[in-house]
């Protein structure tokens, strides 16, 4: 499944493997078939998105810029 919606060429599926919480921002480990992918987010937004280790996320990748979805 990708994300339709969104034009991000680079979707990468995978699962949380690690999240580093922090007062306003969070890094979140994603782990994928080709390797782990980092993003950094606002802790809010891992709230919201009430991801957790294991979840299931697509890692959107522009440039510089690493989205997460919960899928």
């Amino acid at each position: 499944m990708s994300i339709q919606a969104i034009n991000v060429r680079n979707q990468f599926r995978g699962k949380v493997r690690e999240i580093i919480r922090g007062d306003v921002v969070s890094e979140i480990d994603v782990e994928t078939p080709w390797g782990i992918v980092t993003s950094v987010i606002t802790t809010r937004s891992v709230d919201s998105l009430e991801l957790v280790v294991g979840s299931d996320v697509v890692a959107l990748v522009k440039s510089t810029e690493v989205s997460i979805a919960k899928l």
